[in-house]
């Protein structure tokens, strides 16, 4: 069964695949058994983040056995050529599904062999469990990784930045200057260039000819590579959206207190105008992304949106707009719109507060969850409540945190008021009360599934529209 819509002549028919979900629970199962600290660490991760082991597995070495590659077949698995891992070695990847790639050694031992995480950085990792590891890889590059052994099962806790090989000194990279004495300088250097730009523009289209110009300047500092650019721009638009979030700021500590960062993500909700969304694709192009599915939510819903994805950095953006109902067949993804003369809920939101690529930020990141746990754990540790889900299927969950309430700057509420798209009495409303701005949002996906629920996404997007209270708890499932 697939929940996802797409008008995209591609078809995006997302699948579910339970059975190498069970097949992966069974590896996990192994993996617990033959490594006390991975043990300690999945109680941890749900008792202490709200989070499953699995979600947090960048992949696992399999000892191979007669038939096994005909079964990860089977399981639809497919071998993933592009990249290797020692000499005799086999890597499969899942393209249907959300699952961490296999690689499977040609040698005796345990099913399986070790067990990599992906976490932001391997020293914090170290430092919140006292391991004192020893890490390959060099500062800030594209791999590195440190091991924890087991009594069978080997613990490799591995940070990526724009890279899906295997090998710490990776000689390709090595030929392109990642791994130059320079690389980690001029990578901060992009990062920090693009995190402390100028997000507010009394001009919009100023901003997007900035922003432009400024990403020109970290793909230069990047070494032309838009897989690291992906990488430190998304790394620097977490860091805003959450400066302005508390459940945000809560759900990082507390998974940082376990060094793991937000390696959890799951999408990235971009908020665009009309105007300027075919430029916000052309600049999340320019990163390396590439379309996916496309939504045209029906009559009455309002609005559309383009799922992207970066092929490298596994990156997904849900960059939403409104859409009239006529629009249906266009591709909204390239072409510039001319304003609706009544904006929707994502109109009246960037009215309200900005483009997301500019100065509102994200409107929420969704990352991977238990997601009964999280949402009992945020309510009674930290008093943040959770909104009625907007998916409740065995095979996705998901429900935004208690909205974020922003302060609404008076010359946006005073051009909504006079363009029409707001009355006196709201007009007066945001100015003193604000209007929600972000949420955390709690997903949890099971057997695979990658897609997204597009009625559910219609109804929490009316249950937020500012004009209705956004962000009420009260809100009808």
């Amino acid at each position: 069964m697939s929940v996802s819509t797409s008008v995209n002549t591609r078809p995006f028919d997302w699948k579910r695949f339970p059975e190498t979900e069970k097949f992966l629970d069974r590896m996990i199962h192994l993996v617990l058994n033959g490594n006390s600290f991975c043990a300690t660490l999945s109680e941890r991760m749900t008792q202490e983040t709200g989070t499953r082991f699995l979600d947090w597995v960048d992949h696992l070495v399999l000892s191979d056995r007669p038939g096994l590659t005909s079964t990860l077949e089977q399981l639809g698995y497919t071998r993933d050529w592009q990249v290797r891992y020692g000499l005799s070695a086999l890597v499969f990847r899942h393209d249907g599904g959300h699952f961490p790639r296999l690689v499977v050694e040609s040698a005796s031992g345990p099913e399986v062999r070790e067990v990599a995480i992906k976490v932001d950085s391997v020293a914090e990792f170290s430092r919140a469990h006292d391991l004192g590891l020893d890490i390959q890889g060099y500062a800030y590059g594209p791999y590195r990784v440190g091991r924890v052994i087991g009594s069978e099962v080997s613990l490799a806790v591995v940070e990526r930045r724009g890279y899906r090989g295997f090998e710490a000194y990776d000689g390709e990279m090595a030929r392109e200057g990642r791994l130059a004495p320079h690389a980690a300088r001029d990578a901060l250097a992009a990062r920090d260039l693009w995190a402390g730009r100028r997000r507010r523009f009394e001009d919009d289209s100023e901003g997007f000819d900035v922003t432009f110009s400024i990403l020109e300047r970290v793909l230069e500092l990047c070494h032309d590579s838009t897989d690291l650019a992906c990488h430190l721009v998304f790394e620097a638009e977490r860091a805003y959206w959450e400066s302005r979030n508390r459940a945000a700021q809560i759900q990082k500590q507390r998974q940082d207190r376990l060094g793991l960062g937000w390696s959890n993500h799951d999408h990235h909700t971009f908020r665009c105008s009309r105007k300027f969304f075919s430029q916000t694709m052309k600049l999340f192009q320019k990163l390396g992304f590439q379309f996916r599915e496309r939504f045209q939510a029906g009559d009455d819903a309002g609005w559309g949106a383009q799922i992207l994805e970066h092929p490298t950095t596994g990156i997904v953006i849900f960059a939403d707009l409104d859409l009239a109902t006529a629009e249906a067949g266009i591709d909204f993804s390239r072409v510039a719109l001319q304003d609706l003369r009544q904006p929707s809920t994502i109109g009246l939101w960037v009215g309200l507060h900005g483009e997301s690529i500019l100065e509102a930020g994200m409107h929420h990141l969704e990352a991977q969850f238990d997601f009964a746990a999280l949402r009992s754990q945020l309510e009674s540790e930290f008093a943040i409540r959770t909104m009625p889900p907007f998916s409740d299927f065995p095979f996705l969950k998901q429900a935004f945190t208690e909205g974020e309430r922003w302060t609404v700057d008076r010359r946006r509420a005073d051009r909504l008021r006079e363009s029409g798209s707001i009355d006196q009495a709201q007009h007066q409303k945001f100015l003193t009360e604000g209007a929600i701005g972000s949420h955390l949002e709690n997903l949890e996906r099971r057997e695979g599934f990658k897609g997204f629920n597009q009625h559910s996404i219609s109804a929490i997007l009316q249950a937020t529209d500012p004009r209705s209270g956004a962000g009420s708890l009260n809100t009808p499932q």
